[in-house]
């Protein structure tokens, strides 16, 4: 039965224990270049017993993925050379580390060149952005693809795809911002066509070896109720494309992982992943915080302390009985950088809660 500090290995990527640090924005690379400050602070964490660390999403080469100030780039010369630097330091702390590469599509407010999209629709249904051309389409995935790369020659481990919270690729993956009728939209096999030709190009552009993981979920930012699968089979329908393009682990974002996905099991999101697809994954959402991820936004509101959930008895049981693979842990990381260590012990006796006001000043 596998335990939280058992090793795990995908690829040639072979990891010390089973917890990984889940990606968040902070907003603290000034002209999208990180510093010395965001080494310190993921080495920090692996330094604690992390075994895998997800960067805060960086913005792939196209004007239209940026939408905030402060959020790292991951092209360019000073921007890539930070990375370089931040890839080290966790190596030296015992770490291993995947960038997360990121379009923001529909989130992207009324800026120039607009937000980018399958259909001109937003996230609420109503007109928003442009419906991107075939050019259009071409260019992300070449982005996506030198991302990639360049990812592998700075040193890092694998490479995430972020495809969740109705970000670019999600918008093509659900059905009420993607109303195509050129085969990239209609069912869930052509929803996910987009992704799984990003997929395709970044597998091609790495080694063999190299790890692609694929995040993914239900929820959008403001529309926690959202789904892009009713059921297991529009899941595998969506899933399946991605995992024989190239996907090595599925990321499966929720905002409360003990939640069964789907009536008549209690397998979560990452738990369905893994039966449908038979790869691996990595479950995410409110582990050991008494504070859950409501239904205010991001990281720095909408939180409820009504579940009481800091204990990790649950987690530790369904990773046993296989329904995932890894753990992402978020908000616990940021308030306990140690946290890892103190699982690892089994003591958890004197963890902090989470503060949201501190964030941007967490080291």
């Amino acid at each position: 039965m596998a335990t939280l500090d058992e090793p795990f290995a995908v690829g040639d990527l072979h990891l010390r224990n089973r917890i990984a640090m889940a990606p968040m924005t902070r907003m603290q690379s000034p002209g999208g270049v990180p510093g010395p400050d965001v080494a310190d602070y993921y080495a920090r964490r692996a330094r604690h017993g992390v075994g895998l660390i997800f960067t805060e999403g960086t913005y792939i080469g196209r004007p239209q993925a940026v939408e905030h100030e402060g959020v790292p780039l991951f092209h360019g010369e000073k921007a890539l050379a930070g990375w370089r630097e931040v890839a080290q330091r966790v190596h030296d702390a015992g770490g291993r580390i995947v960038p997360q590469l990121w379009h923001t599509g529909l989130t992207r407010g009324d800026l120039d060149p607009p937000a980018e999209g399958p259909s001109g629709i937003g996230l609420d249904g109503t007109p928003h952005g442009v419906a991107m051309t075939r050019q259009d389409l071409d260019a992300v995935i070449a982005a996506f693809a030198e991302a990639a790369a360049q990812a592998e020659s700075l040193g890092f481990d694998g490479v995430e795809v972020h495809g969740a919270h109705g970000y670019l690729i999600d918008s093509f993956l659900w059905e009420r911002t993607n109303r195509r009728t050129d085969g990239l939209g209609g069912d869930a096999a052509s929803r996910a066509r987009f992704a799984t030709e990003i997929v395709q190009a970044v597998r091609a552009a790495v080694s063999p070896g190299f790890p692609v993981f694929f995040r993914f979920s239900q929820w959008k930012v403001g529309h926690y109720d959202a789904k892009i699968a009713e059921n297991p089979d529009e899941l595998a329908a969506l899933l399946n494309p991605l995992a024989k393009a190239g996907v090595d682990v599925f990321h499966a974002s929720t905002r409360r992982y003990w939640l069964p996905e789907f009536d008549g099991s209690d397998l979560n999101l990452a738990g369905w992943a893994r039966k449908l697809t038979g790869k691996p994954s990595v479950t995410v959402g409110s582990v050991g915080q008494a504070q859950q991820f409501g239904d205010g936004g991001g990281l720095a509101e909408g939180y409820t302390t009504e579940s009481g959930v800091t204990g990790i008895e649950e987690l530790r049981e369904r990773l046993a009985r296989d329904e995932f693979d890894l753990v992402a842990v978020g908000r616990t990381l940021l308030s306990n950088p140690d946290w890892a260590d103190k699982a690892l012990r089994g003591d958890l006796s004197d963890i902090k809660p989470y503060d949201p006001a501190v964030l941007a000043t967490l080291s």
